[in-house]
């Protein structure tokens, strides 16, 4: 029999009126546990509703009307871990939390578990989380941000949260959840294997063992598969419980006593000793990994019936009964009332309105905040307070490191709630000193050091800023970005659309990245690829190029993010850090003073560099700078005089200004340091295609589609001053 759906749905009522019901898998009774008759049929009911919203979700399916049928039968003993914990107790939950999530409902009678479980599983735009562009288990009441199809990519951010409850503590910042909250965090026992999963887990025995607080309960439910391959037996309780930076509690969690009980035990060590939790609940899974799934394509069918047979709505069906709290007829009655509860809701959901237009769906994207003032500037005093005697420098021209280093103080002393972290930037203010000092400055609860594992500082920073922090952590080099660039794209981007602008996870990542670094690293470290940011949807990717315009555009980032909850990217050229003199040694062409008294740099706006009406040169990072020294070679030397657009923004790419900028100009040469191949380069000159109402002509220089060389080679594969003077006089030339 193919549907086993119909089968797990048929035998439950057959059996629990034959009395046909499994061992029991534990001897402790429900009042050993403490659960009384009302607690009881209360996480029963949850468990009877959730299987209903399984089965329905594979009927509307079957009728082309439902598209979401990864189900939570055999794991609905997850309710009471929902009824243990507290509703404002943050939860990110993987897609087999369905008894978790009707039984947090009931913390708030207002919620209607069931209509909102309907409203996702057929896309309607009034389901309350994402309005119709996932189903996904969420809510903002009941603190549970959205996960989409996780594997085990929320688990590090889900570290992030409970180690910022004890960050938020230390500075004096209230958290959006009470202070002595517990973040729960589920999961598969496929998914435990997950780079992902092992990052999380040493992660949160890392600052747990630097004696920090992280009150985490890491939830493995264990069904033994991971859609077809098995787990080997006992893997998990072998490769967790030996681990001694996470307490390990393990329950049946077919027997509600027992992970009633467990549960109990792992909410007294999370929320009294703050220390992280591995809860490890052993169950099953029914009707095969989803909809789609033929399990029997790779189990025996006498396997899949043993395992129905174990069904956990069988073992609590024969707990009731035996307890005294229900009889076999009140247990089938209440079934089949919840089946109808269950049909009525489907039916009504399925007359209401779904997305329908592009615009509706990707307003959720990056939705408009209010408006909010920003903190005011810091006073002579404050100044003098927070910069010491390096406060005289602040009006000496400085370098580009050197004044973002001035605007990152700065920003943390005006902006309180903000906390900046990854490898090396505490005390030895990382690799190319950009942060030097601001720890002693600030301080060490709100500048920190990391472990070197980029995954865990970018989950942690959308931990952080989901509990209110706003992070601003740093990625030392552009290319250890594709060691966690799944937390960006997946994790971070993702939960303003899936939630429909509910939730946010607000963060400025400073990335040092780009080439020019004149032979150091090769391209681990001098990496000038960056088209994986650029398109991210939502993300905003910002590039300086000067020490002037950094601190300005870090303000405007900052704002962004606290103010309108972007995520945000801040790419800084490593060869520009130090760079003084523009044309010639020691003219401090390229140093600039801290602009304290001018106002951010308008988010999209380009700088503008000259008039010259011969052509416009559009650029970029290091582009910029060699674009300002080839502009005299073509002035003085060829007599072409240029006009140079600095983008600043990159993406989005505001094509406004961009038109804006080029208009009237019948040659446009675009310097692009990136690959040729997916650079944006390729971007401006569609836009230009598109949208210029006279086409000029265009010509670009870009880097060779190659990764860069160490020693001298480099040169030969990114655009210099010379390449950028003989594509200019070409294109003067007509050529």
């Amino acid at each position: 029999m193919l549907d086993r759906a119909k089968a797990v749905d048929e035998n439950f009522t057959r059996r629990v009126l034959d009395g046909n019901f499994p061992a029991p898998v534990r001897r402790i009774t429900a009042a050993q546990a403490g659960l009384n008759r009302d607690t009881f049929i209360e996480l029963f009911h949850s468990q009877l509703l959730s299987r209903h919203l399984d089965l329905q979700a594979r009927i509307l399916k079957d009728k082309g009307l439902g598209f979401y049928t990864i189900g939570s039968s055999g794991h609905e003993g997850n309710a009471a871990i929902a009824k243990v914990f507290r509703h404002t107790d943050m939860a990110f939950l993987h897609y087999r939390s369905g008894a978790f999530m009707v039984q947090r409902s009931k913390h708030l009678p207002e919620i209607n578990p069931v209509r909102d479980q309907m409203l996702s599983f057929v896309c309607s735009k009034l389901d309350p989380i994402s309005q119709g562009r996932h189903k996904v288990f969420g809510s903002v009441p009941l603190w549970v941000p959205p996960q989409t199809s996780t594997i085990a990519s929320h688990l590090p951010k889900a570290v992030g949260a409970a180690h910022g409850l004890g960050k938020a503590k230390k500075t004096g910042i209230e958290p959006v959840i009470p202070s002595d909250s517990v973040i729960l965090c589920s999961f598969g026992d496929a998914s435990l294997n997950h780079g992902s999963s092992q990052i999380a887990f040493n992660t949160a025995e890392y600052w747990s063992y630097k004696g920090e607080e992280m009150p985490l309960v890491f939830i493995c439910e264990d069904n033994g598969i991971g859609i077809s391959v098995s787990t080997p037996p006992n893997w998990v309780q072998h490769t967790m419980q030996r681990r001694s930076g996470l307490a390990y509690v393990q329950c049946s969690g077919l027997h509600l006593p027992d992970i009633w009980l467990a549960a109990q035990e792992a909410e007294e060590i999370a929320r009294q000793e703050r220390r992280p939790v591995f809860l490890h609940v052993q169950t099953i899974r029914l009707m095969g990994h989803a909809g789609n799934d033929t399990e029997s394509q790779y189990h025996a069918q006498k396997k899949i019936e043993e395992t129905e047979a174990q069904d956990p709505l069988l073992h609590s069906a024969r707990i009731a009964i035996e307890s005294g709290f229900m009889t076999a007829n009140e247990i089938v009655a209440l079934y089949e009332n919840i089946r109808q509860q269950v049909a009525y809701e489907a039916e009504e959901t399925l007359k209401l309105p779904k997305l329908d237009n592009a615009v509706d769906i990707m307003a959720a994207l990056a939705p408009e905040k209010p408006a909010k003032p920003l903190p005011p500037a810091l006073t002579s005093d404050q100044t003098l307070q927070v910069f010491g005697k390096a406060q005289s420098q602040l009006a000496e021209p400085r370098t580009l490191a050197n004044l973002i280093n001035f605007a990152l103080t700065d920003i943390m002393a005006r902006y309180p709630n903000t906390v900046m972290f990854g490898e090396d930037v505490g005390k030895k203010g990382g690799v190319y000193r950009v942060t030097a000092d601001i720890q002693a400055r600030i301080g060490t609860d709100r500048v920190f050091d990391t472990l070197l594992e980029e995954t865990s500082i970018l989950g942690g920073a959308i931990g952080y800023a989901q509990i209110g922090l706003l992070p601003i952590p740093e990625i030392q080099f552009l290319a250890y970005t594709h060691n966690a660039e799944d937390q960006i794209r997946g994790e971070a981007s993702t939960l303003s659309f899936f939630s429909a602008g509910q939730y946010s996870n607000p963060m400025v990542i400073r990335i040092a990245g780009l080439g020019y670094q004149k032979g150091f690293g090769g391209h681990f470290h001098n990496d000038n690829a960056f088209a994986f940011l650029r398109e991210i949807p939502g993300v905003i990717l910002a590039i300086p190029s000067n020490g002037h315009d950094a601190a300005r555009m870090l303000q405007t980032c900052v704002r962004l993010a606290d103010e309108q909850k972007r995520v945000v990217v801040f790419l800084e050229p490593i060869a520009l850090y130090h760079v003084k003199d523009l044309h010639e040694k020691n003219d401090n062409g390229w140093a600039f003073t801290y602009p304290a008294n001018e106002a951010p740099l308008a988010y999209g706006e380009p700088g503008i560099h000259g008039d010259g009406k011969d052509l416009v040169i559009v650029t970029y990072g290091n582009g910029n700078y060699l674009s300002r020294q080839a502009e005299k070679i073509l002035r003085d030397k060829h007599g072409i005089a240029s006009k140079i657009v600095d983008l600043r923004w990159v993406a989005p790419l505001h094509i406004e200004h961009l038109l804006k900028a080029v208009e009237g100009y019948k040659k446009v040469l675009i310097v692009d340091e990136c690959r040729k191949t997916g650079s944006l380069s390729e971007e401006i000159t569609t836009h230009l295609v598109e949208h210029s109402k006279k086409l000029p002509q265009i010509k670009r220089i870009t880097g060779k589609d190659s990764f860069i060389t160490t020693g001298t080679s480099w040169q030969y594969l990114l655009p210099s001053v010379d390449d950028i003077v003989t594509a200019a006089i070409a294109l003067h030339q007509g050529k």
